[in-house]
């Protein structure tokens, strides 16, 4: 089993520094789409730049387009996946089932993650995101080692789970805690 070492990326500076010290890959959002929203996040110019500084290194760059998407937002989200083309990124990492379908069907040069906001819990969740194209999910926040061993055993799919941070008080995945109390999205 190969080990990645995955940082976020909330800026260029955050990004350069990762991989100074030594992040095998970035997660990073573009100005649209990104659950961290609240991040500074990259446009066109500074993905450009990483991703080909992060290629030289030898490393990878993930681009963050995690948020449910309505169908007003089609267009912008297929110019953010023409940009992920062109600055030849690793990997999207996907929330929103209708992308998938999208990349799938247009964009097969680019892999897919499983966002953790798939809330994958179960082996049969990762089955199934595989059987989409999915060749990493990001697994919840809550399983044990037991079960993270258990889908981990999926022939031809990644998984990765997080080692710190969590800003879900429910399910990984499913913020709506701070919806309820505050009116506020948890991204």
């Amino acid at each position: 089993m190969k080990t990645e070492l995955l940082a976020p990326a909330g800026d260029i500076e955050a990004a350069y520094a990762a991989l100074y010290y030594g992040a095998d890959a970035l997660y990073l959002g573009l100005k649209n789409f990104s659950a961290r929203a609240s991040a500074t996040n990259f446009d066109e110019q500074q993905l450009d730049e990483i991703t080909a500084y992060a290629h030289y290194l030898g490393r990878k760059v993930y681009v963050t387009i995690n948020t449910i998407l309505r169908q007003d937002e089609l267009n912008e989200v297929i110019k953010s996946l023409d940009l992920c083309v062109k600055c030849k990124v690793d990997a999207v990492i996907v929330q929103d089932l209708g992308v998938a379908h999208l990349i799938k069907t247009q964009y097969n040069e680019l892999e897919m993650h499983a966002s953790t906001q798939m809330a994958v819990h179960n082996k049969e969740g990762a089955l199934f995101l595989k059987s989409l194209g999915f060749s990493r999910v990001v697994l919840a926040r809550e399983l044990t080692l037991s079960e993270i061993n258990d889908i981990s055993e999926i022939e031809g799919l990644e998984t990765e789970v997080f080692i710190h941070g969590a800003l879900c008080y429910s399910y990984s995945g499913i913020c709506q805690f701070s919806a309820l109390e505050y009116s506020k999205s948890a991204n």
